[in-house]
């Protein structure tokens, strides 16, 4: 037997094995492996004025992020549980401004603070002029944009329960500021048909022009054209024209417009929340080839006439071992600049549903063009290849549906004292198991399929196909584990999600 000493001879032997060592490893089932959460759901513990700089991810309320440079900046609305002004005071809390936070990675947020050491004075003496003197008492739903070299930072100001609302604008050199105030670009009152709030801004890469997005459940959802050089309304007064509303739009409430560009796909998508925020908060959305409309749905109607939309992404959900979550809606969407999505909003812990949670997820678009979104929050990115046998095991399933309770509203909002779900408003999971021989059993009997170099699962449950579900590895919130999750819409447009927790 002759025996090799050549130490080069040795490295090629050495790097051989690693090879397959490296191929039997990708091969090998997806074990689910322990994978602790990184921060706790409740947050009362610290909750307190004093401990404002924990609060990386909690207080979350109407969230807008985008990423400038390696960094993602997100603002949102200064909704405080547990808010004591003694307290704020006393450790120096501002209350009632833009929360300003930042993170390298989408997991680990620093509170920054807060974006405006007051209310701007334009915007309290529009609402409270026009209200008899109520309101302007809190600055909501901020969206922030970089153009012509200034942040540009927009907020709304108003009067809860009216239509008397301001859209300001703030520019400065720095995501983190300081800023200085630019006025006004949009106002309403009681006589005009739509409401001031929620704005949210694209730019069309073709031509330049500046669109912004605003309303609510007064009149529905409004754009009008911005001037790219300054920043408001490109003619003094305008109001812009309707892109989405709701029939019954005084009792269905529809609000929080987001509105998003996917170069691949050449579509601008309006995404928009509808019913109450505490408790059956759901995102729906629309697309349409133009930023400024007109939208349609899945089905192919008009946003702009119409009860409801399709798809539903998200909803209230439970899965085993979690309380669940409501109010999981007024989503912002941020791209990473590298052809990824991730869709941001509150999720309410549930059963109280008064604490607000950030829930970043990662979005997906199916083949046929439509934006899903992760069953489970975003703690990392997983660079396993899902192969067939991956998908082989017990899987908890949830079928976002719409609320089946039908709730008495004032202003959009739940009436005091109804802010806990009712059993119906839950979306709740079942089991299922995908067998080797491709076919499913338990709750459900069917058939699956998957396709490997697409990554995308196919299933049918009771005859119902469901197809192109994106199937990826990611975090289970729930099991505290890594697993496989899939995510996708039903031949309806209403949202699948699944992981594998067996």
């Amino acid at each position: 037997m002759k025996i090799y000493r050549n130490s080069s001879f040795r490295i090629i032997l050495m790097i051989f094995a690693m090879i397959v060592m490296l191929s039997c490893k990708s091969s090998a089932p997806l074990r689910i492996i322990s994978n602790p959460n990184p921060w706790p759901d409740n947050y009362t513990p610290f909750s307190g004025m004093e401990n404002y700089k924990k609060w990386g991810t909690y207080n979350v309320h109407d969230p807008a992020c985008k990423k400038f440079g390696d960094t993602y900046y997100m603002y949102s609305t200064d909704a405080i549980f547990a808010e004591n002004k003694d307290s704020a005071k006393k450790y120096n809390v501002p209350l009632g401004y833009i929360q300003v936070r930042k993170s390298k990675d989408l997991v680990n947020w620093t509170f920054v603070g807060w974006a405006f050491p007051e209310i701007p004075s334009q915007a309290t003496d529009w609402v409270r002029s026009n209200s008899g003197g109520k309101g302007a008492t809190n600055i909501w739903a901020p969206f922030i944009i970089h153009q012509n070299n200034v942040y540009r930072l927009y907020y709304c100001v108003s009067a809860f329960g009216e239509k008397t609302s301001y859209i300001g604008l703030a520019e400065s050199s720095s995501p983190e500021g300081p800023w200085i105030q630019k006025g006004c670009v949009v106002r309403t009152n009681r006589e005009t048909p739509m409401n001031a709030i929620d704005p949210t801004v694209i730019v069309n890469p073709e031509n330049g022009e500046t669109w912004m997005h605003y309303g609510s459940f007064f009149g529905g959802i409004y754009c009008v054209q911005l001037n790219p050089e300054t920043g408001v309304t490109m003619k003094s007064g305008d109001l812009g024209h309707l892109v989405a509303r709701r029939a019954n739009y005084k009792k269905d409430n529809m609000e929080a417009p987001e509105i998003v560009y996917n170069p691949q796909l050449k579509k601008y998508y309006l995404f928009v929340s509808y019913d109450p925020l505490m408790t059956t908060y759901n995102v729906r959305v629309g697309r349409s080839d133009n930023p400024e409309g007109p939208f349609t749905d899945y089905a192919g109607k008009a946003m702009a006439d119409t009860t409801d939309i399709l798809p539903i992404l998200t909803a209230p959900y439970r899965f085993d071992n979690h309380a669940g979550w409501a109010g999981t809606a007024h989503c912002g969407i941020c791209s990473d600049g590298e052809g990824r999505y991730f869709m941001f909003h509150q999720g309410r812990l549930s059963p109280h549903n008064l604490l607000m949670v950030l829930h970043a997820r990662e979005m997906f678009f199916t083949p046929d063009g439509w934006p899903v979104v992760s069953p489970e929050r975003y703690t990392g990115t997983s660079d396993r290849k899902i192969q067939q046998k991956d998908l082989v095991g017990e899987w908890e399933v949830i079928r976002i549906q719409e609320p089946g309770h039908e709730r008495q509203l004032e202003a959009g909002q739940i009436l005091w004292g109804e802010g806990m779900l009712h059993k119906s408003e839950q979306n709740s999971s079942f089991h299922i198991k995908l067998t080797s021989d491709k076919n499913i059993t338990g709750k459900y009997s069917g058939t699956w399929n998957f396709e490997t170099p697409k990554s995308l699962t196919k299933i049918v449950l009771s005859n119902e196909e469901i197809n192109n579900l994106v199937t990826f590895a990611a975090h289970d919130w729930e099991n505290q584990t890594e697993t496989i999750l899939f995510t996708g819409l039903d031949k309806n447009g209403r949202t699948v999600w699944g992981k594998r927790v067996k």
